[in-house]
Order: C-alpha cells, then sequence, then structure tokens
C-alpha cells in the first residue's frame, strides 16, 4: 500500500508541473497569431472585435470545461453537441409551449443534461462500453430526443430579459453570457488545483489501477465527471439560447470536435492525468481568433475547417515531442 502511495504522490506531482508548464507553448502560439493579424488586418486590433471574440467563444468556452474534466480522466465525450440541442429544446418547449416560468424550463433543461450524462457515466463504468462508443451512441440518441420534442421545429421567441444576457455589456464592456463563462473557468481552476477531488481527476487519468489501490473510487469520479460535462454543454446550450433568441434542435452539431480541439490545442493530453483549465482557455481563445481572423481575411469557411485542422495537428504533434523530451 505504501507504495501505491507513493507513485500516486509522484504521479500527481507531475500533474502540477503539468499545469504550469503545459500552456506555455499554446500561449506563446496565441501571441504570435495576435501578432500576425494585426499586422494583416485593419479592424483586428480594436477593443470592439475583442469583446466580439469573447461573445463569439462563450458556448465553446463553457463547453470546453466539461471536456477538459473528460479528458482528464482519459475519457472522450462526443455526445455534448447533441446535448447542447437537447437542454435547448426542453428548455423553450417548457417555457414556450408548455407555459412554464422560464427559469423552470432552464432547471429541466440543465436536469434533462444531467440524466443524459448519468446515463452514459453507468454505461461506460458499470457496461464497460468504450467512452467513444458509449458518447458516439448517446449522441445519435440525444440528437433524435431533441428533434421528437417539436417534430425539428424551431422555437422562436424567449422573454427580452433573457435576449439581454448576451447583448448588454455591463459596465460597457463584458455581457453577463462571457461573465457566466469566466465564472464557470474560475470554480473549475479552482476545484483542479485546491480541492483534493480535483487531484483525483490527474491520478484517475494517469493510471487508474493505481488511483484504485490508493482507495479513490474510479467508478463514481467518472460518473460524475460525465454528468458534469453535460450540465456543462446544457448550460451552454441555454447561452446560444439566449444569443439566437430561439432554441433549434439541429444546433450543436460539430461541436463536439471544435470542444476537443480546444482542449486538445490547450496542452490537455488525450491520454488523461495532464492539462488544466488555462491551457483549455488559451486553446478556446486560439479556435476564437483563428476564426475571426480568417474571417476578416475573407477566408472561406471551407477553407477555415481545414485550417483548423493542420493546427489540432500541430498542437498534438507538438505536445507528443514535449512528453517525450520530458520522459
Amino acid at each position: 500500500m505504501v507504495a501505491v502511495d507513493i507513485q500516486g504522490r509522484a504521479h500527481l506531482s507531475g500533474a502540477w508541473r503539468s499545469k504550469l508548464t503545459g500552456a506555455t507553448g499554446p500561449l506563446v502560439g496565441l501571441l504570435l497569431l495576435c501578432l500576425f493579424l494585426t499586422f494583416t488586418t485593419d479592424a483586428f486590433l480594436s477593443l470592439r472585435n475583442g469583446l466580439n471574440i469573447l461573445d463569439q467563444i462563450t458556448v465553446l468556452g463553457i463547453m470546453a470545461v466539461g471536456m477538459t474534466f473528460v479528458i482528464l480522466i482519459g475519457g472522450i465525450d462526443l455526445s455534448v453537441g447533441s446535448v447542447l440541442a437537447l437542454s435547448m429544446m426542453v428548455m423553450g418547449w417548457t417555457a414556450n409551449t408548455a407555459g412554464l416560468p422560464l427559469g423552470a424550463g432552464i432547471a429541466l433543461g440543465l436536469l434533462a443534461s444531467a440524466v443524459i450524462g448519468l446515463i452514459v457515466g453507468l454505461v461506460i463504468t458499470l457496461f464497460r462500453v468504450p467512452a467513444f462508443i458509449a458518447t458516439l451512441a448517446m449522441m445519435s440518441a440525444a440528437r433524435g430526443v431533441a428533434n421528437m420534442i417539436t417534430d425539428g421545429q424551431q422555437i422562436v421567441g424567449f422573454p427580452d430579459w433573457f435576449m439581454m444576457l448576451a447583448i448588454d455589456r455591463h459596465f460597457g464592456v463584458l455581457t453577463a453570457t462571457v461573465f457566466l463563462m469566466l465564472a464557470v473557468a474560475l470554480i473549475a481552476w479552482l476545484f483542479l488545483h485546491f480541492r483534493s477531488e480535483g487531484r483525483m481527476l490527474y491520478a484517475v487519468g494517469g493510471n487508474p489501477e493505481v488511483a484504485r489501490l490508493a482507495g479513490m473510487n474510479v467508478q463514481l469520479v467518472t460518473i460524475l465527471v460525465y454528468v458534469l460535462s453535460a450540465i456543462l454543454a446544457g448550460l451552454a446550450g441555454i447561452v446560444l439560447a439566449a444569443r439566437l433568441d430561439s432554441a433549434q434542435p439541429s444546433s450543436g452539431f460539430g461541436y463536439e470536435l471544435d470542444t476537443i480541439a480546444a482542449v486538445v490545442i490547450g496542452g490537455t493530453s488525450l491520454s488523461g492525468g495532464t492539462g488544466g483549465i488555462g491551457g483549455t482557455l488559451i486553446g478556446v481563445l486560439i479556435i476564437g481568433v483563428l476564426r475571426n481572423g480568417l474571417n476578416l481575411l475573407n477566408v472561406s469557411p471551407f477553407l477555415q475547417q481545414v485550417v483548423i485542422g493542420i493546427v489540432i495537428v500541430l498542437a498534438v504533434g507538438a505536445e507528443t515531442i514535449r512528453r517525450r523530451r520530458a520522459a
């Protein structure tokens, strides 16, 4: 038991070092990208454009926090885009069709998301289904339920106060949705840094068997992480509904790929055990700045997907090289 504890402590120590150094490369990349766009476009380096980028990354940023937790334990979640759509539709149907207060609709949307995460977590832990397969199946199922709620029709029109959450700039700077994204990221960062439960995620991702022998309930940790990921995906759906002033069952297509890309670009290893929220936020900003800059440069949306794909490959390759050198 002592040997197990020593291994666990050694792994956690390595995880802390990786949190300090893993985001350095992405940060340098973000600064270089901003420098390039500053000289190649006229509108990039302006307060208005910067605030627009923050508004545009709120949905991705909230989802990426949950995905960071999933990838830290060595998992993957392909269902977040569909959960986003399901949460939107549950909220919209509850408020606009059932006639309940919008607050109740938001609560039920988040509850539905949590149930999806719970089902995924149980399938992975109790039935030993690989996370890729379990979340791929749920991606299809949740999307189907989202379409069934209104037979594929969108729900339009919410109270003005709800739409203003994504429009009204408090102190003339940030919207409530941006504040929400920053609050979610801050709470997650504090959890990973200062709570023993947060450090468990690194241990489970680094070596689940060692974590189990050290007394950690690996199954419970896994279930709770998938529940949290789904809740944050649902919250992102509510934020998107505020931005669009509508709920659409087709929302969220491809968001799971962008979310995983942001986490990986931010330095979190797909094999689990290393990474953090700081790097993820940088990864989210890289994707947001890259898309904004490519739009300012009038680059085709199809070519933008190619560019982002290349960036993901380069980020993963750089992270792999760094880990080999560290070893």
